[in-house]
């Protein structure tokens, strides 16, 4: 696939901005083709940078649409979107961060984003995964790390920030009805959010969990994100403990965070266990092609007072080896649909069909 992006875009100060593709193809030092597909799992024979916008397949962005409001830049975003209209061309961006930006619609415009609310219905907008580094190849743990021995009561993991006080719930709402406020009024672009705590709803859905004595918990509860650690974190006894938490589960409770999506969705997947999914309305990627309720134990938002009995139909449901069927099949989506490589190749395929 061919692909055109204008360099005069790319602001080497906001790295983390950079449309999540081009970042195996934007460096300072620039790759070898076998140092991008070591890194980013992407090669220049599957993608490959053209000079004009009439020689490329895809037109992208280059920054996230957060960077173009920020820096009021938006004009760029705009003509850029114009100029691949008149060529016929499909721009693909990114719409970053845990809030996102109110846009416009597009005919022409793919906006990949994690948070948001499907039901919104924003044309054109469709579903990213987090991307993250592989740590099982990373910490080169055995292929065993699949095998795990199939329980009567379900062992349901989770290791994060988690808050049932009342007060700090009321404290959460309150900042979001305040961000929701500059946004009416004209002096932010954030996207309005439902007003709710995640802390709060994280905390009360363990507590759900640990009241039910047919479900085993493997729970550690944070009072601060990441346990308050900012440095060495991929390091930190605090990360190995995250991961190994996982390991130790078959289910891990994944529900969202400030954001309208969940990074340990991801993370549970690539490690091969089985997310306990609880749907707030966000988006999912690929979900015109992967059946997600075929890789998690799905509890719907309005349904979240009965997580532990939907866990345990579910769990009744498998034997040792369905349930290692389960931990292999998601370890394999994610190595092929939701690493950076694999995702792009299979939205690829999507956009050949159509031209």
């Amino acid at each position: 696939m061919k692909l055109y992006f204008p360099h005069n875009h790319y602001d080497v100060q906001y790295r983390r901005q950079v449309f999540p593709l081009l970042k195996a193809f934007i460096k300072e030092k620039d790759f070898t083709d076998a140092e991008r597909i070591l890194v980013y799992g992407v090669s220049n024979q599957d993608f490959l940078i053209v000079d004009t916008i009439d020689a490329s397949d895809v037109v992208i962005l280059p920054m996230s649409w957060n960077y173009y409001v920020g820096t009021k830049k938006i004009f760029l975003a705009y003509e850029l979107i114009d100029k691949a209209e008149q060529a016929g061309k499909l721009v693909w961006s990114i719409n970053n961060g845990d809030f996102g930006i109110k846009l416009p619609y597009f005919k022409n415009l793919v906006v990949f984003r994690q948070s948001g609310y499907v039901s919104n219905n924003q044309l054109g907008h469709t579903g990213f995964p987090s991307i993250i580094n592989d740590y099982v190849k990373k910490n080169k743990i055995e292929d065993t790390f699949l095998n795990s021995k199939y329980s009567i009561q379900p062992i349901v993991g989770f290791c994060g920030l988690a808050n049932g006080s009342i007060l700090n719930s009321a404290k959460d709402k309150l900042k979001q009805v305040l961000r929701n406020l500059r946004y009416e009024l004209g002096y932010s672009a954030i996207e309005p959010q439902r007003v709710l705590s995640t802390n709060y709803l994280r905390a009360s859905l363990l507590k759900r969990l640990e009241s039910n004595k047919a479900v085993s918990p493997l729970f550690i509860k944070r009072k601060q994100y990441r346990a308050g650690i900012t440095k060495n974190k991929e390091v930190h006894k605090t990360t190995i403990e995250f991961y190994n938490n996982i390991l130790d589960s078959q289910y891990v409770l994944c529900v969202r965070g400030a954001g309208n999506f969940s990074v340990r969705y991801y993370e549970t997947l690539m490690m091969g266990r089985i997310p306990l999914y609880v749907h707030t309305d966000g988006y999912l990627p690929l979900s015109d092609i992967i059946n997600w309720k075929e890789h998690v134990v799905w509890v719907d938002y309005k349904d979240r007072h009965h997580i532990a009995e939907i866990l345990l139909n579910f769990h009744q449901e498998l034997d040792q080896d369905s349930l290692i069927g389960m931990f292999k099949k998601n370890r394999k989506l994610w190595e092929e649909k939701l690493t950076l490589g694999g995702f792009f190749e299979s939205y690829k395929r999507r956009v050949k069909r159509n031209l």
